[in-house]
């Protein structure tokens, strides 16, 4: 029989393989349940060649063990009912899956005897208060004895040895460690005939010396199967487990993570170290010694592939693997200029606060040697700053050193693979796509072997850290960029339609994901981070919460979700001015609102530097021309070299609309009134006559061509007299009609000269004007249709023949479609 994992057929130190015989792992939540422990049985029995199975205590039960023993030692009485419940879980796991008969009343007889023998210790805790590491490795054993008694009679054929027998410790530095050639040596011992299956309790073991219980420490059932696959060459360690396998990242927190198929041992020992807790550390090296292939099986989906551990990876091109973090850490800084050079720091440091128990999972240390930065658990912060004060004591009395004090609160988050040491860049892509991110590292460190780059952040940051960096490398199968949408009239509306229709497009041929997780109207706003389904989101907003200034801004700074973008489809000056904070946070802003890039200078040059120091994007293309590529073209030009000369420009669609529809038959007055009524103006069309619309378009042009201008340096000239814009819009209309005799007059005469009105905006000279003008046949707006918008650049490259731009500058879904262009900017697709 070949090893099915496609590994090597001799050990790495040169044994043959047992290639008739593997061992098998089922953790807490595989024997937890009725369900799950009926599932172990029929995994292990479809087995055709003999098994080993290593059992973990049932689900929670080990936590019930030592709460139940520190209730004892605290002479709570209540300690009995925790007992009588941990005797309850046994006896009716029994009965669930144990049928009626004679293996059924002994397995009854052996439980009770070791639940009985589990009693009296409590008891004996609870009556002398006291609790020593002895009593206390004894009573986590319990667990493990009962399980692995259990499911030997539930499996057909089992046989169960017992590990106290054959798995060795002893005493080092005050902790229980591995005895490998005496533990090795009873190992093939104990099994040299093998049943077809063969149980044994995980996780508990003897002193080889006093004979007394001991235990491999927590997830030591791992440790277990492998110390035995590795005694006896097996061909294969199955760990089950209740995921599918190692992860590229914690589901809970990125639901885009997928099953990593395949890891290298290191890879492997590198995230579990870093808190995934798939696979208990130590596990790792007796089956990687032997290049035994370790394999992550899910008992709920056994039919899963699951994740392969093994020693070389063929065809592997991804440069990580996976992402790792560890919540609730502290950063320790040792510094002082005494530091400098001297040997033996750095020793005193770590021998310290190993004699103390405490771990350190990260160093960081300068190149100029004043400080050492050291990651440990928040719980271990307070003991290893009082452990290095008191080590470092005359250093601090004499200034030579600072006082050392913990930075709480913290996550260090950890990427992982083999291929990084092939791959130049990967840290500056790293660093780059944080800081683009708005997230800062507190430190860093980097092995010579580039297998981990491991960093400290906020643990605030925690969740949108894992979520920038899954996708931004491409462990993600989509690129995701998260949407907040206010404003749903008409262009808002059209958006979102838009977004609907391509969003299978988008993920099938550019892999992208757009979610939208936030839509606000004038009313009510919704707020979901998973996304919001777009086919019937005008409900789910009509039943959302209230909405104003300050809930839309808490909402989408509080967030703090990764890859997100702003946009504005309202025209509210108010939700303008939230757009600076928003990308002091890091959040991209789309705006078709005009009124942040038409304010005053320095609020516009403020917002455009913040998005250029942030490394995201304000974009505003559709503030001029809707859906036209005109800022865009400026832009282009500019950064290619070119410099503007010269703009002039129809922009108002509106105003356009009103001078071509103008006739014979239908007068200046209706001209205004059809606008409005085809939805061509604003609800008050004294917006577009009065220009200022077109003034602000005029100062966004010029200011996107390199120009410093506000709005009160444009000069213009309307064509109603300024009455028009006083008193009520009640007024405006009953008086409009008085001006059409006159625009009858002008406009026969036009006719006669064949020239025809146009509202032109021009910068040229560093002077701006907004004004009607009449235009012959020869000109380039005389033919310009509907609602269209023109735009003539002139530029030092373009200067004898001016670069054009037409085409529709008004309309619900060109302007939506405008904004959706600049989104997809912001993707970088």
């Amino acid at each position: 029989m070949s090893c099915p994992y496609g590994c090597c057929e001799l050990g790495a130190i040169g044994l043959s393989r047992n290639t008739d015989m593997k061992v098998m792992k089922f953790g807490g939540t595989s024997v937890g349940s009725a369900e799950s422990i009926l599932n172990v049985k029929k995994i292990v029995e479809a087995e055709q060649e003999p098994v080993i199975v290593v059992v973990s205590a049932l689900g929670g039960i080990t936590d019930r063990l030592i709460k139940t023993s520190q209730l004892a030692l605290a002479g709570d009485i209540s300690y009995l009912n925790e007992f009588e419940e941990m005797v309850s879980r046994h006896f009716n796991m029994i009965e669930a899956v144990i049928p009626e008969g004679e293996n059924k009343e002994n397995l009854c007889r052996i439980v009770r005897a070791l639940l009985d023998e589990l009693k009296s210790i409590y008891h004996g805790v609870y009556l002398i208060r006291d609790l020593s590491s002895k009593t206390s490795a004894a009573i986590v054993s319990y667990g493990e004895r009962i399980s692995s008694n259990i499911v030997a009679v539930l499996i057909d054929g089992a046989k169960w040895f017992d590990s106290r027998t054959f798995i060795k410790t002893e005493v080092k530095s005050g902790r229980s460690r591995l005895v490998s050639d005496l533990t090795n040596e009873l190992v093939k011992q104990t099994f040299v005939e093998l049943p077809k299956v063969s149980l044994v309790p995980g996780f508990i073991s003897t002193d080889a010396e006093s004979g007394e219980v001991t235990n491999l420490g927590r997830g030591g059932s791992d440790y277990t199967a492998a110390i035995i696959a590795a005694a006896l060459d097996a061909s294969v360690l199955e760990i089950w487990t209740d995921v599918d396998g190692f992860m590229t990242a914690d589901p809970r927190v990125i639901s885009t993570a997928y099953t990593i198929n395949e890891l290298s041992y290191v890879e492997a020992m590198e995230l579990c170290n870093f808190g995934a807790k798939v696979v208990y550390p130590p596990t790792i090296y007796p089956v990687c010694v032997k290049n035994i292939p370790i394999c992550i099986k899910n008992t709920f989906n056994p039919t899963n592939k699951g994740t392969i551990i093994k020693k070389d990876i063929e065809g592997d091109q991804k440069p990580i693997k996976g992402i790792s973090s560890i919540n609730g850490t502290s950063l320790i800084t040792v510094s002082g200029l005494s530091m400098v050079g001297v040997i033996g720091v750095n020793r005193r440091i770590f021998s310290a606060l190993a004699g103390n128990g405490i771990s350190v999972f990260l160093v960081s240390q300068a190149s100029s040697e004043n400080s050492t930065s050291i990651g440990v658990r928040d719980e271990d912060a307070e003991a290893a700053c009082h452990v290095l004060n008191t080590e470092f004591a005359k250093e601090i009395e004499t200034g030579a050193m600072f006082h050392m004090k913990a930075e709480s609160g913290l996550a260090t988050v950890a990427i992982v693979g083999e291929n990084m040491k092939h791959t130049p860049g990967i840290a500056g892509k790293l660093f780059g796509t944080l800081g683009r991110s708005g997230i800062n590292v507190i430190a860093c460190a980097q092995g010579a072997s580039e297998t981990n780059i491991s960093f400290v952040v906020d643990g605030a940051h925690l969740r949108k850290t894992l979520n920038v960096i899954h996708d931004s490398f491409f462990l993600s199968e989509y690129q995701e960029l998260n949407l907040f949408l206010c404003g749903v009239g008409t262009v808002g509306n059209s958006l979102i339609s838009q977004l609907a229709g391509q969003r299978e497009k988008l993920m099938k041929e550019r892999g992208l994901k757009l979610k939208v997780v936030g839509i606000a109207s004038g009313h009510n706003a919704l707020f979901d981070r998973e996304g919001i389904d777009l086919e019937n989101y005008r409900e789910q907003l009509m039943a959302a919460e209230p909405s104003n200034l300050e809930r839309l801004r808490n909402e989408v700074i509080g967030m703090n979700i990764f890859n997100s973008v702003f946009v504005d489809c309202t025209a509210s000056k108010e939700v303008a001015g939230l757009y600076q904070e928003f990308l002091e946070h890091n959040i991209s802003v789309v705006a078709a609102n005009k009124e942040a890039a038409s304010a005053d200078y320095s609020t516009y040059e403020r917002l455009k530097s913040t998005a250029r120091k942030r490394g995201v994007k304000f974009l505003f293309e559709t503030n001029v021309g809707a859906g036209l590529p005109i800022i865009r073209t400026i832009n282009d030009l500019l950064n290619s070299g070119d410099k503007i000369l010269k703009i002039e420009a129809v922009l108002s669609g509106t105003l356009n609309y009103i001078f071509n529809k103008i006739s014979a038959d239908i007068p200046f007055s209706e001209t205004v009134r059809l606008a409005k009524e085809e939805g061509y103006s604003e609800p008050d069309p004294r917006v577009d006559l009065s220009g200022k619309d077109v003034i602000r378009k005029l100062v966004i042009l010029a200011r996107e061509a390199g120009y410093q201008i506000e709005q009160s340096d444009v000069e213009k000239h309307l064509f109603v007299p300024d009455s028009f814009f006083t008193g009520t819009l009640e007024d405006f209309w009953k008086n409009l009609s008085s001006l059409d005799e006159d625009f009858e007059k002008q406009r026969k005469k036009l006719e006669t000269e064949n020239k025809r009105w146009r509202f032109v905006s021009k910068y040229e000279n560093g002077k701006g004007v907004v004004e009607l003008r009449e235009v012959d046949i020869e000109h380039p707006f005389y033919n310009l249709e509907g609602s269209n918008n023109i735009i003539l650049l002139t530029t030092e490259r373009y200067k004898e023949y001016p670069m054009l731009i037409q085409g529709y500058g008004a309309g619900a879904a060109v302007t939506a479609a405008g904004v959706f262009a600049d989104i997809m900017c912001v993707a970088n697709v």
